[in-house]
């Protein structure tokens, strides 16, 4: 089960480290703990190095011996294929722009290349620079990272509602799962324990893993944003659920692959109409293992949604395409 490679993972990496203060945030221990100074310039390293890994698959050593695919690589959950490369190589017309779906590739500048150097990309003024540094900021500041927004480190800037990114996506629960699986294996992978793993992954769940759940802050400053990232027809509805908030009662439309005009269902799940090919340039050397991943599985609820189990998604930093 995936908890206990985690808990084993957090054994070999934490062997030195205490337990973590209460009154210490994650992201302020964990920059100390591995990179010594906990300045800005360190906690954007930390999380460039967590985020990367989690894209692209284990590329950094020292680590813990945890295998991490990568999120660009194909998997499956459950017995279920996931793909979530077209989400990202533009092969689906699933970005929200002006509140129109459209195809973006946001693999536009290196792919793997600039992540294997610890850089989100080649150059500055690209949707994959864009990306990977919004998803840097969004990350750090719901880890608490204390010295973000002072230089070296910039506050987040990008869209604060997390479902007005994702609407044209219409992930389901698998997605979900594979995606935080590959996270938590990151986080792990560089000694991040399963207790701190678990209190993120809870909050995250709430926030993201559910249909229509309503408002919240995740970004100082931002107020209440909607957050609802699985909106497909089989995630779980919040318990609190408010699907009236949401536009079209939080119904998304399949998104459309980006070189076809048929109907949006040849392209409905976002991975079974896609091909692998299309990570060449992406995924580096994250596909060694990418089936071995996500070995949790989904559960019905009483009525019949597909529930993700709190254990299975202990690494539920569900940032990663955060905008």
């Amino acid at each position: 089960m995936l908890r206990k490679s985690l808990a084993a993972a957090a054994l070999i990496a934490t062997g030195a480290l205490a337990q973590r203060p209460t009154n210490t945030s994650i992201c302020d221990y964990y920059t100390t703990a591995l990179l010594k100074n906990n300045t800005a310039a360190n906690q954007l390293t930390l999380l460039t190095l967590v985020v990367n890994t989690a894209i692209i698959g284990n590329y950094t050593q020292p680590n813990v011996g945890i295998a991490v695919p990568g999120i660009l690589a194909p998997g499956k959950v459950n017995g279920t294929d996931v793909n979530l490369a077209p989400y990202f190589n533009g092969k689906l017309a699933s970005t929200n722009r002006g509140d129109k779906a459209v195809s973006v590739n946001f693999l536009d500048d290196g792919g793997a290349a600039p992540l294997l150097l610890n850089k989100a990309a080649n150059g500055t003024s690209s949707n994959q620079f864009n990306l990977l540094n919004h998803l840097y900021e969004f990350f750090g500041s719901l880890l608490g990272c204390s010295q973000q927004g002072m230089p070296g480190y910039p506050s987040y800037d990008g869209i604060p509602s997390m479902y007005t990114v994702h609407k044209f996506m219409k992930l389901d629960p698998y997605q979900m799962e594979y995606f935080i699986t590959q996270v938590g294996l990151a986080a792990v992978s560089f000694g991040v324990t399963v207790d701190d793993i678990t209190i993120v992954g809870k909050a995250l769940q709430g926030a993201f893993s559910f249909k229509c759940a309503p408002a919240v802050e995740l970004i100082k400053g931002q107020g209440a944003q909607l957050p609802s990232m699985c909106t497909d027809d089989t995630c779980p509805l919040a318990p609190m659920a408010n699907c009236a908030a949401y536009p079209n009662n939080g119904v998304s439309p399949a998104p459309l692959n980006a070189t076809s005009t048929s109907s949006a269902n040849s392209t409905s799940s976002g991975s079974a109409s896609s091909t692998g090919s299309s990570t060449g340039t992406a995924t580096g050397s994250a596909t060694g293992s990418s089936t071995a991943s996500a070995s949790s599985t989904a559960k019905p609820n009483a009525a019949g949604q597909n529930v993700i189990p709190v254990a299975a998604i202990v690494g539920a930093a569900v940032l990663a395409f955060a905008l």
